[in-house]
């Protein structure tokens, strides 16, 4: 597919080389973009169970060229099913096929998701720099002077901050903005073989701590359940996380009931407590800017940090293609994408807040419809 190339940018680094870092850089490259990345990470690893993606996730995935890869290495499902704790259904949720021959949903491993992009990225011969973030950074007239954290510096027309919830290019360059904000609830997630009866995604709800499975692959899936969170002294040791979400899942029935019953020490279990923020405008600074979970970050309510970092990467490179000035292009990102990540975070928590106060099953499939439907529009 031919792009319309930007005119304004000729370097940019990327800050962060994770799924929003990686499109924006194949995004920008695929426009004529001299694009590097550096990641703090020295072996740009991933860590993770699966990931659940939507249809709007996987049209972002479309537009990106990904997504044959993505339906070959993970698993394309039809519809999400809602269930009560106990395994008796309540309904199905409307998930629609937003575009033709786009599956409606899926899930893949997350370490797989990012191989996928890994490859894109070298594909286009983009430049990694590992072990490496952004010390100081100063704005100029024609672009940014970077320091890096290893002393070396660099000149570039625009630096991108993908750089995750704890972004050091916010720290640096956006001191109106602050760090996420706790929800009060905390994410546990269970890698494990498919159970043999599952044939699509499940939620279940109507207890103090829903949960769900996404398939990921032909023969696996990951469990995610979400509680309130408590703080601790210590993190927890794997026994102690096998434990607590087994005892977790002691009133549930069906998929996630025999999950719980086949679920072993071998599995990869991981907790974490979860944050979320909008940051407020503006999202850029001369020429840096922010997107990701570094100015955007939601809780896994709706199943779309990943489509939202995806979405603005591709934002970005479209709009400084559109526009002749880079400041233009950045303020014409800035304005499409808030109000869009604003609903999926400000509904996001809105479900993380009906969880907490023991709302009604149909209360939180009321909000999911209404957020899933608004998110299969155009972006």
């Amino acid at each position: 597919m031919t792009r319309e190339s930007i005119k304004s940018v000729a370097t940019t680094l990327i800050v962060g080389g994770g799924i929003g870092g990686m499109a924006a850089a194949i995004a920008l490259a695929e426009r004529g973009v001299a694009v590097e990345i550096v990641d703090l990470d020295p072996q740009w690893r991933v860590y993770g169970a699966g990931i659940t993606i939507t249809g709007p996730t996987l049209r972002a995935y479309r537009r990106l060229g990904l997504l044959d890869a993505i339906k070959k290495q993970g698993a394309i499902t039809t519809k999400t099913r809602l269930f009560k704790f106990d395994g008796t259904h309540i309904k199905d949720l409307d998930e629609p096929i937003i575009e033709e021959g786009l599956p409606a949903t899926g899930g893949i491993m997350r370490p797989v998701l990012h191989r996928i992009m890994q490859a894109r990225v070298k594909e286009l011969n983009i430049p990694v720099r590992l072990g490496l973030t952004v010390s100081a950074l100063e704005n100029r007239a024609e672009g940014v002077d970077v320091r890096f954290s290893d002393g070396s510096t660099g000149h570039y027309d625009l630096v991108v901050g993908s750089d995750s919830v704890g972004s050091s290019v916010r720290e640096i360059a956006f001191p109106h903005m602050a760090a996420a904000q706790p929800t009060g609830q905390g994410c546990w997630r269970l890698s494990i073989r498919r159970p043999p009866n599952l044939t699509e995604g499940e939620f279940y709800l109507g207890h103090d701590n829903p949960a769900g499975i996404t398939i990921c692959a032909p023969d696996s899936v990951y469990l995610w359940m979400l509680t309130p969170h408590v703080e601790r002294e210590n993190f927890l040791t794997d026994d102690e996380l096998f434990d607590e979400l087994r005892g977790s899942l002691k009133d549930f029935g069906g998929n996630i009931g025999w999950i719980r019953d086949n679920m072993t020490r071998a599995d990869w279990i991981n907790y974490r407590p979860l944050t979320a923020a909008l940051q407020p405008k503006p999202w850029f600074n001369g020429r840096i800017v922010l997107l990701g979970d570094a100015v955007h970050a939601t809780t896994p309510h709706l199943a779309s940090g990943a489509g939202m970092a995806v979405e603005s990467g591709l934002v970005l490179a479209e709009e400084l293609a559109g526009h002749d000035g880079v400041a233009q292009g950045l303020l014409a990102y800035q304005e499409r994408r808030f109000p869009r990540c604003k609903d999926v975070i400000d509904s996001s928590i809105a479900v993380g807040r009906l969880q907490l106060n023991h709302g009604a099953p149909h209360e939180h499939a009321a909000i999911l419809e209404g957020a899933l439907s608004r998110l299969n529009e155009p972006f």
